[in-house]
């Protein structure tokens, strides 16, 4: 049944640790791929040899391996995991998780998973119906997490009552329950798609330049949605701190809107897909000085000139065949000027911000946006995170190319 599924197995430092042997052995035999990654307290109730025999796989404790320095990429296993089922999972390691805390490579692989999550809690009934670890659990559950409900029954401590993790036989029941009804949906595969993405730097001499407080999230998001949509996608990127998680990504590195716009033009013909999400300066500087400008008593004047709209570029050279997105940020009449905008440059599709919105725009983790087509359909989203964004986006895109 699980044949062909990845499933990452993390188990946190409770006395039901003992069952996910049983969990490992089970999903073992029902074909899945199995790797597992422990905390340190967990190593204490179970050795770290047991599930790695089980699983036919190294087991991951550490950062890196210290023997030899090889590095154990908490990205990786998001990206490679089907499922990440997390068995047992104390009071403790369920607190950090609703907060965010990354202090062991369980935790950050949990916080960069990219498939659903299945927590099993175990912990004494006392230390379940305490209200904060009542809250932790509604917190992760409206992270998208799937709870599987502790049973009730005699504990640890002697006492009876609610907190015994659920059995194995339950948990592997609910994992084959919903990967058989998880498609692996790649609706982008064999596109190829051109992304653009950041600010652009205008030097004016050799220390000073103009730009923007574009991060590059927005688009750094889009191309790995993209990919995990199954495009063939190359990044033209600005110059930012951030990049890609998915490995697939082709990033090419540029700095000012000509490099920017000579990588765009030249990459176009190939693509069927492109996204220009660039924060792109609109002038640059007449004159670049050699020498750095030295600070007088008067004001100086800065002689600046267009740069390439890429949007409008290559919307005059789009083939029928190709889908064309760009992106307007607004403080204005933001329908409209974005209309306006999408009509001009021969757009297929237009994603707006406003700046007015809370959270929305440069140097946030969340986005506002209203996606308008070149049918008038406008499309109104609420505020998410810019990787739920993405894929809002992607998801118009591959309705307009169905």
């Amino acid at each position: 049944m699980l044949k062909g599924k990845n499933i990452l197995v993390g188990l946190t430092g409770g006395i039901a640790a003992y069952k996910t042997a049983t969990i490992i052995r089970l999903l073992v035999k029902e074909g899945a791929e199995v790797k597992v990654v422990m905390s340190a307290h967990a190593k204490e109730f179970i050795t770290p040899l047991t599930l790695s025999t089980l699983s036919k796989n190294p087991v991951l404790t550490e950062f890196y391996n210290p023997e030899n320095g090889d590095w154990n990429s908490h990205v990786d296993l998001g990206l490679w995991a089907d499922l990440f089922v997390i068995a047992p999972a104390t009071a403790n390691s369920i607190a950090k998780m609703a907060a965010g805390i990354a202090d062991n490579l369980l935790l950050t692989a949990y916080l960069s998973a990219k498939c659903p999550i299945m927590v099993a809690p175990s912990m004494d009934a006392d230390m379940l119906n305490h209200p904060a670890t009542r809250i932790n659990i509604e917190t992760i559950k409206a992270f998208g997490n799937i709870i599987m409900e502790p049973a009730s029954g005699e504990l640890a401590s002697g006492l009876t009552g609610k907190g015994r993790m659920a059995e194995p036989e339950v948990i592997v029941k609910e994992i084959v329950k919903l990967l058989s009804k998880k498609k692996i949906n790649k609706p982008l595969m064999g596109k190829r798609l051109l992304i653009n993405a950041g600010p652009t730097r205008e030097p004016l001499d050799p220390v000073r330049f103009i730009s923007n407080y574009s991060s590059g999230r927005m688009g750094i998001a889009l191309a790995d949605e993209a990919a995990a949509y199954g495009a063939d996608v190359e990044l033209v990127l600005g110059p930012v701190n951030i990049v890609p998680e998915n490995s697939s990504v082709r990033v090419i590195r540029v700095t000012t809107a000509e490099s920017m716009a000579s990588e765009c033009i030249t990459r176009f013909s190939k693509c069927d897909i492109a996204i220009l999400s660039a924060a792109v300066a609109d002038y640059t500087a007449v004159k670049v000085e050699k020498e750095k400008m030295k600070k007088g008593a008067d004001s100086i004047t800065l002689s600046l000139k267009p740069t390439v709209d890429i949007a409008a570029s290559l919307g005059k050279i789009k083939k029928a065949s190709q889908l064309l997105a760009g992106f307007a940020l607004e403080t204005n009449n933001e329908i409209k000027n974005a209309t306006a905008k999408l009509k001009r440059k021969n757009l297929d599709l237009i994603v707006l911000n406003s700046l007015k919105e809370p959270g929305a725009g440069f140097e946030h983790s969340t986005n506002k946006i209203t996606i308008i087509d070149k049918y008038n359909n406008i499309d109104k989203f609420e505020l998410k995170s810019k990787e739920e964004a993405a894929r809002d986006i992607l998801d118009k895109i591959v309705s307009m190319i169905k």
